[in-house]
C-alpha cells in the first residue's frame, strides 16, 4: 500500500517550499524583502515545468532618521521625570490649573470651577488664563444636565469672544454643537435642538474651515441633517396616507432640495412621483374639455417621470429602484440608463453608511436618541438651506395651471365702465391706491349751490342705478325725494316731506284716574294685653319652642323623608 503524501503532486511541494522558504527570509529582514512568483511553462514534450523568480526591494533603513545618543538620554528623562519636579511646577497658577484638572477627572465640578476662577482672578497675566477660561466649559460640559450645558455654552461662546484667533477656538464651537447634538430628541418629537446644532456645526465649517475637527463637525452636520430630513419625510407620508397631496408634494420636495444624502432618498422621489400622479388620475375623474384634460394630465405625468428618472439616474445602487422601474414601464415610458459616473457616485454614496450592529439596535431601544446609523459618512453636508416648498405655493401652482390649461386664450380682465359719478369726477393720481367705495348715506347728498340760480335743484347719480330725471318741486333719488326752495314759492315742510307714522286714529287718551285712598289700618290686640308666645311660664323657665318638622330640618332634628324632602314650604 502506498503512502500518501500531503502533497498531491511534485509542483505543489516545489511550490509550498518556496513559500515557506521566502517567509522565512522575510522574518530574518537582513538586507531585503524577498518575494517569490512562478510561472508554469511547457516543453517541445508537452511537460510542463516550473519557473520560480525572486525579486529583492532595497531596504530604506538608510534613510531613517535616528536620534543621537544625547536626545535619547534627553527624551528618557523628560518620561522618567515626575510633574512635580518640572521647572514650572512650582508656579501658584500651575498649582491651581493642575488642582483643577485633577478635580475635573474626579468628577468634583464644583471644586475644579472654584479653582479655576481663582486662577483667573489673582493671576490675570498667568499663562493658563486660556486654559482656565476653556477648562471651565468643559467643566459644565462634563457635568451634564440642562441647566449645566446651557451655562457651558454660555462659557465657550465667550471663550470664543476672548480669543477668536486661538486653535482651540474651533474647539469651543464644536463643543456647542454638540451641546445641542447631545439634547436632540427623536424625529417625530421637538426638533429646535436639532435646529440649533445644525446651525452650530455650520457656522462652526465656516468660521474655522482649516481647523482639524472640520471632519467630524462635517460628519455631525450629516448626522443632524439626516433627523431633519426623516421628520420632514415622515410628515409627507402622513399627508399621503390622508390623500393631501399638495402637502405632501411640498414635504417630499423640501427633502429633496435641502437633504441630497437622506439615506432614503429613493422612498422620498417615489412618493413624489406618487403625489403627482395621484393629482394625474384625480383630473382625468374630472368631466373637463379634453384639450384641457389632455394638457392638464401631461403636466402631471411629466413630474412624476422626472421623480422616477431621478431615483435610476442618480440613486442606482438604492433599494428601491426596482419600483421606480416598475412604474415607468407601466406609465409606458422608456427607461433611463444611468452613466458609469452616475453609478460610481450611488456605490460610493451607498457603500459609505455603517450598516446596523446588535449594538447599535440595543443603544435605540433603549435609550432616547434618534437614529443616525444610516447617515452618510462621505459627501459635502449643505451649508446653506434653499427656500422652502410649502403647500399653499402648491395650490397655487395648481391652480395656476388649471388656468392655463383651460382658457388658454382668455384675455385680461377688462376694466368696470365708467359711472355718471366717475365722469364728473376729475382724474384722480393713479399712482396711489384707490380707496374703497363707501355706502352712500344721506349726509352724502350734495346741497345746492350758493350760486347757482334760483329754482334749480340738486340731483345726484348713484353707480348701477339709471338716473331719474328732477321735477318741477324736487328730485327722487333711491326712494328718497329732495326738496328744494326756490323762487316758485315751494317750501320744505317741518318733517322734510316724510309722512308721520302712526295709528290713523289720532284722538288723545283719557287722563288716567286717581288712585282711592287707602283703608286706616285697625289693631285688633287691645291694648295692655300680652299674646301667648310673649307670656312667662309660671315656674320661672321658658318652655322651649315646638319644632315643625315638616317645614325644615337640622343637625339636632330628623331630617325629612320621603316626598317631603321635595317640600320646598
Amino acid at each position: 500500500m502506498n503512502k500518501r503524501s500531503f502533497f498531491p503532486t511534485l509542483r505543489a511541494g516545489t511550490l509550498a517550499g518556496v513559500a515557506i522558504a521566502s517567509l522565512m527570509f522575510g522574518s530574518l529582514g537582513a538586507l531585503a524583502q524577498v518575494t517569490g512568483s512562478s510561472q508554469t511553462t511547457t516543453d517541445a514534450t508537452g511537460q510542463q515545468h516550473e519557473s520560480v523568480t525572486l525579486s529583492a526591494t532595497p531596504d530604506n533603513k538608510k534613510d531613517k532618521v535616528v536620534p543621537s545618543k544625547d536626545t535619547k538620554k534627553e527624551l528618557r528623562k523628560e518620561k522618567t521625570m515626575k510633574p512635580a519636579d518640572k521647572p514650572d511646577a512650582k508656579l501658584p497658577d500651575k498649582v491651581l490649573y493642575d488642582k483643577a484638572v485633577d478635580a475635573t477627572k474626579r468628577g468634583h465640578y464644583d471644586v475644579a470651577r472654584l479653582d479655576l476662577q481663582t486662577l483667573l482672578n489673582t493671576y490675570p497675566d498667568s499663562q493658563y488664563q486660556m486654559k482656565a477660561k476653556l477648562a471651565i466649559g468643559d467643566s459644565w460640559y462634563k457635568e451634564g444636565g440642562t441647566a449645566a450645558l446651557t451655562q457651558a455654552e454660555q462659557e465657550y461662546k465667550d471663550f470664543i469672544t476672548f480669543f477668536p484667533n486661538a486653535p482651540e477656538a474651533a474647539e469651543a464651537q464644536m463643543r456647542v454643537g454638540d451641546i445641542y447634538f447631545r439634547q436632540m430628541d427623536k424625529p417625530d418629537r421637538d426638533y429646535a435642538k436639532a435646529v440649533h446644532a445644525e446651525e452650530e456645526y455650520r457656522l462652526m465649517l465656516q468660521q474655522f474651515p482649516e481647523s482639524t475637527l472640520v471632519p467630524q463637525a462635517k460628519q455631525r452636520l450629516r448626522e443632524v441633517q439626516e433627523v431633519m430630513a426623516t421628520r420632514e419625510a415622515n410628515i409627507a407620508a402622513f399627508y399621503q396616507t390622508h390623500n393631501n397631496y399638495p402637502a405632501t408634494i411640498a414635504r417630499f420636495q423640501t427633502v429633496v432640495d435641502t437633504y441630497p444624502q437622506y439615506s432614503h432618498m429613493d422612498d422620498v422621489l417615489v412618493g413624489l412621483g406618487d403625489a403627482y400622479e395621484a393629482e394625474a388620475r384625480f383630473v382625468r375623474t374630472m368631466k373637463l374639455p379634453e384639450a384641457g384634460k389632455a394638457k392638464l394630465e401631461k403636466i402631471y405625468d411629466d413630474q412624476a417621470i422626472d421623480a422616477y428618472s431621478k431615483v435610476i439616474l442618480e440613486h442606482s445602487a438604492s433599494p428601491h429602484v426596482e419600483d421606480a422601474r416598475d412604474r415607468l414601464d407601466a406609465m409606458n415610458v422608456k427607461i433611463p440608463q444611468p452613466t458609469p459616473e452616475q453609478i460610481a457616485a450611488s456605490v460610493a454614496l451607498e457603500n459609505s453608511r455603517r450598516q446596523y450592529r446588535l449594538q447599535d439596535r440595543a443603544r435605540l431601544l433603549v435609550l432616547h436618541q434618534p437614529d443616525v446609523v444610516m447617515a452618510a459618512r462621505d459627501g459635502e453636508p449643505t451649508l446653506a438651506d434653499p427656500a422652502p416648498t410649502i403647500a399653499p405655493h402648491v395650490v397655487n401652482q395648481i391652480k395656476t395651471d388649471f388656468n392655463d390649461a383651460l382658457t388658454p386664450n382668455a384675455p385680461a380682465a377688462a376694466k368696470p365702465a365708467t359711472t355718471t359719478a366717475d365722469a364728473a369726477t376729475p382724474a384722480a393720481d393713479t399712482s396711489a391706491p384707490a380707496a374703497p367705495a363707501a355706502p352712500l348715506a344721506l349726509s352724502d347728498v350734495p346741497a345746492a349751490d350758493g350760486g347757482a340760480a334760483s329754482g334749480a335743484s340738486s340731483t345726484t347719480s348713484i353707480s348701477g342705478a339709471a338716473p331719474t330725471p328732477p321735477a318741477s318741486s324736487g328730485s327722487r333719488i333711491g326712494g328718497v325725494e329732495i326738496l328744494n326752495s326756490g323762487a316758485s314759492g315751494t317750501t320744505v315742510p317741518d318733517n322734510g316731506g316724510l309722512k308721520v307714522v302712526g295709528p290713523t286714529n289720532s284722538t288723545p287718551l283719557p287722563a288716567a284716574e286717581k288712585a282711592a285712598a287707602a283703608l286706616d289700618a285697625v289693631n285688633d290686640i287691645k291694648p295692655g294685653t300680652q299674646s301667648a308666645a310673649q307670656a312667662g311660664n309660671a315656674n320661672g323657665k321658658n318652655k322651649k319652642p315646638e319644632f315643625d318638622k315638616s317645614d325644615e330640618s337640622d343637625s339636632k332634628h330628623k331630617k325629612k323623608k320621603g316626598l317631603n324632602k321635595l317640600n320646598p314650604f
